[in-house]
C-alpha cells in the first residue's frame, strides 16, 4: 500500500513538473549611433513560436471537442423527448385505467 501511494504521489509531482510552460525570456541590446553614445537601449523579447502544425492541431481538436458537445447536446435533447413521450403516455394510460375502474364500480 505504501509502495502504492509513493508510486501515486511521484507522478503527481512528474506530471506537475512537465505540465509547467517555461518562461518567456527577455533580451536588452544597446546600440550605438556611430561612435556616440547616446544610453538608447532596444528590449526584445523572445517567446517560443507556435508552429503551423501546432496550430492545426489545435485547431483540430477544439474542432473534434466542439463536435462531440455538440453530439452530446443532440443525445440529451433526444433523451427528454423520449422521457416526455414516456411520461405523457404513462399519464394517458394512467387515466384510461381509472376510466375503466369507475366503469367497473358502476
Amino acid at each position: 500500500m505504501n509502495k502504492l501511494v509513493t508510486a501515486l504521489i511521484a507522478g503527481l509531482f512528474a506530471s506537475s513538473a512537465f505540465a509547467q510552460t517555461g518562461a518567456a525570456t527577455t533580451t536588452t541590446t544597446t546600440a550605438p549611433s556611430a561612435g556616440i553614445s547616446s544610453g538608447t537601449s532596444t528590449v526584445t523579447s523572445v517567446e517560443s513560436p507556435v508552429s503551423t502544425a501546432d496550430a492545426k492541431a489545435n485547431a483540430k481538436a477544439e474542432k473534434a471537442d466542439a463536435k462531440a458537445e455538440e453530439k452530446s447536446a443532440k443525445a440529451d435533447a433526444k433523451a427528454e423527448k423520449k422521457v416526455a413521450k414516456a411520461e405523457a403516455k404513462a399519464k394517458k394510460d394512467k387515466a384510461e385505467a381509472r376510466a375503466d375502474a369507475a366503469e367497473k364500480k358502476n
